[in-house]
């Protein structure tokens, strides 16, 4: 048969704001083939270009990642590192047989120019297996672009000093595995002002499908094959012991999760560009800038009386550091804390016949105020909050041959400075999956998707605030059989972006069957995006195989 051209897959998602007519340098980081890539990763020495200004004067820096592959493979994870610093985390869409797919994501890393101001190492962990049934191979290059500051486009605000929260290796990718917590040192200059944290985090084996885990208390109603240890999940991140602040976390669906073809071409918002979660941790400065070191632990809990989770979640994180002019150390005192260690919880459930309903609550209630002197004699008044819900509910009916679940997590994390916003993070994370065998056997089954993210978020003092709006509607059928997998998918998508600098982004696209039937484009911003072209059909006669929530397992996945 003729074949079309390969697949274009991406992530809906706004294109970097850079200047358009700036002086720009692009260098390679790194090209590999990721195959057998097990404990293999890819590890390059970066140095800054010299033509495009001083090094860290830059008014803007992205990387431009691109993957083709074909054949059968399970999605995987991606760990970009550089300096120890983890500054983007991505998964691989699945590849189909015969002409492949292709995948291009374009990625502002600006805020991390301090690292790329200065050589170092960098890399790339994508492990990957190849072997009898998956024999797809992750064909990647990595673009670094720099533009110049000039009159017009002075340099990105940044940060003095970026810290990591990392296993601080030079062999492998720079996230750490938990449970167990995950603990470092770290030493902050004498003449730290004012301190901000991001976490990556992104729950995987066992936890892939932390949403549809049962509550213990529950477990013993259902079949064998379901998991424990509850759906919810709280990443924290302590300091000395003492909580500093947490989030809860947003539901990524991989590109294998439950129905493949339901994420092909468009794959589940975040899959390509996990997000990551802000903390504004100021108000820890008196104690932080003694010159010694302090305990960093970064860890995630359940709503379970012993707080456990299963194996595992990928953690990792930096400190975005601000310094004081002057050399003399910075000196205050914690006037106000009020932060539990854990969130507030409640499990509660209804069985009926082999009818289970389960649901799961919890809320945050975080303030911490600080008084702050710096060296130069600066005083900063620091009040950080946060006030976080969140409700899962599962309902299995039709003997379990229906399983459905509910969530949603939301809300209000914020800092202020002397009264003046400093962190801001409103966020809405609902998500909604139905899932039904279709035969007694399991073989086959149809899901239904409705997967959104709705968040306002100013990371720091010196970004812009951006609100997304990503509505994703996505359903499909997929059926097991020894002479090979079949399904079908349709993937919906409503998405607007919009900041502070009036950038504006909008994006309605559709999917069916692997084609394209709707994609419509507008916002300042739409001219940077990178073009979709829709694609002719493609031989998906053995789609790769599925990985289901708890209790629906394929055979010998």
């Amino acid at each position: 048969m003729a074949h079309a051209a390969k697949l274009v897959n991406f992530q809906v998602a706004q294109p970097p704001i850079v200047p358009k007519d700036a002086k720009t340098c692009t260098v390679k980081i790194l090209q590999r083939d990721f195959a057998s890539s097990y404990g293999s990763p890819e590890i390059v020495q970066y140095t800054p270009p010299s033509d495009c200004g001083q090094a860290g004067s830059w008014s803007a820096v992205t990387l431009n990642f691109t993957v083709t592959s074909n054949g059968t493979q399970y999605d995987r994870l991606g760990i970009f590192t550089f300096q120890n610093v983890e500054i983007w985390r991505t998964s691989t869409p699945e590849p189909t047989k015969g002409d492949g797919i292709i995948w291009t994501h374009v990625k502002d890393v600006t805020q991390y120019t301090p690292l790329f101001a200065k050589p170092g190492t960098f890399i790339l962990q994508l492990d990957n297996i190849v072997q009898t049934g998956l024999d797809g191979v992750y064909s990647t290059v990595l673009y670094a672009t720099f533009y110049a500051s000039s009159t017009a486009h002075p340099p990105a605000p940044k940060a003095d000093l970026i810290l990591p929260i990392s296993n601080l290796k030079n062999d492998t990718g720079n996230d750490v595995s938990v449970p167990p917590s995950f603990s470092l040192n770290v030493t902050f200059p004498q003449n730290t002002a004012r301190v901000f944290a991001e976490l990556y985090a992104s729950g995987n084996g066992e936890e892939e499908f932390w949403y549809y885990n049962s509550a213990n208390k529950y477990l013993s109603s259902l079949p064998d094959g379901f998991l424990g240890n509850g759906p919810f999940r709280e990443v924290r991140l302590l300091i000395d012991g003492r909580l500093a602040g947490a989030t809860y976390p947003f539901a990524v669906l991989f590109t294998g999760a439950i129905v493949p073809p339901s994420w092909r071409p468009i794959s589940a918002y975040g899959a390509i560009d996990l997000p990551t979660y802000f903390l504004d941790v100021t108000p820890f400065v008196p104690v932080l800038a003694d010159g010694k070191p302090h305990n960093i632990t970064i860890d995630v809990v359940s709503a379970e009386d012993n707080h456990a989770i299963l194996q595992n979640w990928y953690l990792s994180g930096n400190f975005q550091v601000f310094l004081d002019e002057s050399s003399k150390p910075t000196t205050g005192e914690i006037t106000n804390y009020a932060a539990d260690p854990y969130s507030k919880t409640n499990v509660a459930g209804v069985t009926k016949g082999s009818d289970v309903t389960i649901t799961v609550g919890a809320t945050r209630k975080l303030l911490i105020e600080s008084t702050i002197v710096s060296g130069s004699g600066k005083v900063n008044k620091v009040v950080f909050s946060q006030d976080l819900t969140y409700k899962n509910v599962q309902v299995f009916l039709n003997n379990f041959g229906t399983q459905n679940v509910v969530q949603t997590a939301s809300g209000v994390v914020s800092s202020t400075h002397n009264g003046v916003s400093a962190l801001q993070d409103t966020f809405l994370y609902p998500l909604t999956i139905n899932y039904t065998n279709l035969d007694s056997s399991g073989n086959s089954w149809r899901t239904n998707f409705n997967h959104s993210y709705v968040r306002e978020v100013k990371p720091l003092p010196i970004s812009l605030k951006t609100k997304i709006d990503s509505q994703q509607q996505a359903s499909g059928y997929f059926f097991l059989s020894s002479s090979g997998n079949t399904g079908n998918g349709t993937n919906s998508n409503v998405f607007s972006y919009s900041d502070e600098g009036n950038n504006t982004y909008r994006r309605r696209v559709n999917a069916s069957l692997n084609k394209i039937t709707l994609d419509d484009v507008a916002g300042t911003l739409s001219s940077s995006a990178i073009p979709i072209t829709p694609s002719g059909s493609v031989d998906a006669s053995d789609p790769p195989n599925a990985r289901l929530p708890p209790g629906r397992q394929i055979p010998g996945s």
